[in-house]
């Protein structure tokens, strides 16, 4: 059986909900295979990342700032601090709590994901110019803005 394409097909294929799922799928699929390249996961760029760039913190204060939900939390830091890319410490201001940063290998992990997004994010938006990338995500970030407000 033949696949129509969208423009022979009408309705529900132009839509820009199935438009953005469709293509979100190929970007989820993009990034999980680029950070597998380097034995990583979606979670533990964000946390690397976030820790890059707000330095130690709690173990709650590093999922609010990251986005990772405290029950995937424990798990991540776990697999991170298995592979020696963060370190666990005593809060000083709080004994019960601890302090996670980011080691000189964690700082290379990053670097390593980094590259692989950046690729990915090139496959993905292959097909567009600079300029139409850039207007893409500033059209992307002025939805999801709306859409964060909305719901907050």
């Amino acid at each position: 059986m033949e696949n129509p394409s969208a423009e022979s097909c009408g309705g529900w294929r132009k839509l820009p909900s199935w438009l953005l799922t469709q293509t979100a799928n190929h970007a989820h699929r993009l990034v999980t295979a680029g950070f597998s390249a380097v034995e990583a996961r979606g979670y533990h760029y964000r946390v690397l990342a976030t820790l890059d760039e707000f330095g130690p913190a709690s173990q709650a204060m590093l999922g609010r700032r990251s986005g990772v939900h405290v029950s995937e939390m424990v798990a991540t830091i776990n697999e991170l601090a298995e592979r020696e890319l963060v370190e666990r410490a005593p809060d000083p201001a709080d004994r019960r709590r601890n302090v996670i940063s980011l080691t000189t290998e964690g700082r290379r992990q990053l670097r390593r994901l980094e590259k692989q997004l950046a690729d990915q994010q090139d496959e993905l938006l292959a097909p567009l110019s600079a300029d139409e990338r850039k207007r893409f995500t500033e059209l992307l970030s002025k939805l999801l803005e709306h859409h964060d407000r909305r719901n907050a």
